[in-house]
């Protein structure tokens, strides 16, 4: 059941074990989330949306690098965390490096898009990355490609539209917009040959089985959400955590008042929800998790 009630959510999160962190822009890393949640029963999670810093597609590489470590440290004021994921394309792309190297301590694991199984799957050696303008610009994207399929071609095509749409709720919309969204982009990639298309945004994934449909039979749909959630079910195991209790909490940053579209996702999640704000505001003689 959804709390937003303050106080319940914030005695619910004095526990003694170490939660794990998911980081978005938005709502693009609940995928991942819900996939790593529903098969880690006793794990505690908190996903933080950024929505005061969203998009991040459009910010250079520098400002989300210095956005997400001064995230990074409000948040290590109330939680010791057991990994951290990146669960945002366009962040682990730009940032990823950079957040290793200012926490140590903390494992990181990021969502790097899944150039590599596409390329190699390819037999028209043509692949379709669709992403935000930020991964797309990335020369990541094209030194993958080159390390698993040099003769491949990569078609980057950059849709933020598509991200605005579903962080505006299109997750919900009907049928007939989610397809007026994809289609233009599926008939692109068709057009350039491609058979394969790695889904560059942790958004889109809100939208899979509008892009499998429109994709099918010709194009095949790439994304990284199996191994992100393996390599960090592989690091939890590794952490010496005694869980109590199942908890998940969605935690928002931005001082604005929780808006009902994020109060449904929290619902529809099953997710506790905060503002990060309103933690701050308080003095803790101690991190809200130990």
């Amino acid at each position: 059941m959804l709390r937003t009630d303050f106080s319940h959510c914030l005695n619910s999160l004095h526990l003694s074990d170490k939660p794990a962190l998911f980081f978005d822009s938005g709502i693009g890393g609940l995928p991942y989330f819900r996939y790593f949640y529903e098969r880690n029963s006793c794990d505690t999670i908190i996903y933080i949306a950024d929505r005061g810093h969203f998009p991040y597609g459009s910010k250079t590489r520098a400002e989300i690098i210095s956005i997400l470590i001064e995230l990074t440290n409000r948040v290590l004021k109330h939680v010791t965390p057991r990994v951290s994921v990146l669960a945002c394309n366009t962040a682990s792309v730009s940032a990823l490096g950079a957040l290793r190297e200012a926490f140590p301590s903390i494992p990181w694991v990021g969502t790097v898009p899944a150039v590599k199984p596409a390329v190699l799957a390819s037999k028209t050696r043509c692949v379709g990355v669709l992403g935000t303008d930020r991964t797309i610009e990335d020369p990541y994207i094209m030194e993958l490609a080159r390390q698993y399929g040099p003769d491949a071609k990569i078609t980057g095509l950059a849709a933020s539209d598509i991200v605005h749409f579903v962080e505006q709720g299109g997750e919900i919309a009907p049928e007939a917009e989610k397809e007026r969204m994809v289609f233009p982009y599926i008939e692109q990639l068709r057009a350039a040959g491609a058979d394969a298309l790695v889904l560059g945004c942790t958004h889109f994934l809100l939208l899979l089985d509008t892009f499998r449909r429109l994709a099918a039979p010709d194009i095949g749909i790439y994304d990284s959400i199996e191994g992100v959630i393996r390599r960090v079910e592989k690091i939890s195991k590794t952490a010496e955590t005694v869980q109590k209790r199942r908890r998940a909490v969605l935690l928002l940053t931005g001082s604005a008042p929780i808006e009902p579209l994020w109060r449904k996702r929290a619902y529809a999640f099953g997710l506790d929800i905060l503002l990060l704000d309103s933690l701050d505001s308080l003095y803790f003689s101690d991190k809200v998790f130990k």
